[in-house]
């Protein structure tokens, strides 16, 4: 049993794949990029717990320890 020879819609086909796969392969980099560029900046990350945070508020100040506010 022969095999096939490939037909103009495989050859096709694959090209758009190969496109997809690309762009989906510099995306996946561009993303990999910034997460190393802003994890080695060293810029302090925090995490929305759902509480104020009072430096996170313009003009507020953060109440002094201990005391209550």
């Amino acid at each position: 049993m022969a095999l096939n020879p490939t037909h103009e819609m495989h050859k096709r086909r694959f090209g758009r794949n190969l496109g997809v796969a690309l762009l989906l392969g510099a995306f996946v980099a561009l993303v990999f990029a910034l997460t190393v560029v802003k994890v080695t900046r060293g810029d302090p990350m925090q995490g929305y717990d759902h509480v104020v945070q009072p430096e996170a508020v313009p003009g507020a100040t953060a109440p002094a320890e201990g005391g209550t506010p």
